[in-house]
């Protein structure tokens, strides 16, 4: 009687967990990569560095994330104001920050090295900070930016991953239990293009423009004179900032950040590889590490271990 008791109290804890984190995943994390070098790309970086100070606001740690910056625009010598990296010409937030951990950066930003990272297939070498540490329970961002086209992203000017490479690894990733969920976000020209060939599960792709349309640049800041951000990104930031770790807000509210009247060019969504409904999907669930804690004021009572007092 007292082992059925056991069972049928477990098969309720077991049932209330599962309730508890219904969206399938325990860990998050996130793939950041900005793929421009020169200074007149200098919005790339600031793209990839807004995105990496949202999701750390929202509690992905820097052991969680590989950020890839393909330049330093921080320390570039024309930069007016060093040490800074802003978003906007009124510099109201200087993305770069305090505690900036860039895992790869420069000429280490190329695509073998970023398949590697998703795939896993690093040398034995390779420190645990530049390792993608993932499992089947691991939710992931993937976020690119660069120069591309149609069915291809430029890695400083000297190579290109192909949206097939692209979908190769991703299904890499699956085979080899690599993610649970996974959200891929570009910001390029004629960006949905590179996700057309995923065939994976779980995977939700967001492009910034379709194919044959420019994804755009935002505005210019005068004392640095370039651009200093890309549209999309630009309203994906200012949507982010209105996020806190206990939002509702859904993934179905992120597709919406950037209408074509104020991204010039129309951003693409793919959500037939994707099971859940994104009005249901938090976006805490890629773009934060929020942990469910249930306070209750019930007493529970846990049976003594006396295994030790046995070996005694």
């Amino acid at each position: 009687m007292a082992a059925r008791s056991a069972c049928v109290w477990a098969g309720l804890v077991f049932e209330q967990v599962g309730g508890f984190f219904k969206s399938g995943h325990t860990n998050n994390w996130a793939v950041l990569v900005c793929t421009s070098r020169f200074w007149f790309n200098y919005r790339h970086i600031a793209n990839t560095l807004s995105v990496y100070r949202s999701v750390k606001r929202l509690g992905i740690p820097d052991s969680q994330i590989i950020l890839m910056l393909a330049d330093d625009m921080a320390c570039n010598p024309r930069n007016p104001r060093p040490a800074t990296v802003f978003n906007n010409a009124n510099q109201h937030i200087n993305v770069y920050g305090d505690n900036v951990e860039v895992d790869y950066r420069g000429y280490e930003v190329t695509v073998e090295n970023f398949i590697r990272v998703l795939t896993g297939r690093l040398p034995p070498s390779t420190p645990r900070s530049k390792r993608l540490l993932t499992d089947d329970r691991s939710n992931v961002l993937v976020y690119m930016t660069g120069h591309g086209g149609e069915g291809f992203l430029k890695f400083q000017d000297a190579e290109e991953i192909s949206n097939v490479e692209l979908a190769d690894a991703f299904q890499q990733m699956w085979q080899k239990n690599r993610y649970h969920e996974l959200l891929f976000m570009i910001d390029t020209c004629q960006a949905v293009s590179m996700y057309h060939k995923f065939y994976s599960p779980n995977v939700i792709g967001i492009g910034s423009a379709q194919v044959g349309e420019d994804s755009l640049s935002h505005h210019v800041d005068p004392s640095i004179g370039v651009y200093i951000i890309d549209r999309y990104t630009y309203y994906l930031l200012e949507f982010l900032e209105t996020v806190t770790p206990d939002s509702k807000k859904t993934l179905a509210d992120l597709f919406r950040v950037c209408p074509k009247r104020v991204c010039v060019s129309t951003p693409g969504v793919r959500t037939d590889l994707f099971t859940r409904d994104p009005n249901s999907v938090l976006i805490t669930d890629f773009f934060g590490s929020v942990r469910n804690v249930e306070i209750t004021r019930q007493t529970v009572t846990l049976q003594r271990n006396d295994t030790a007092q046995t070996c005694r």
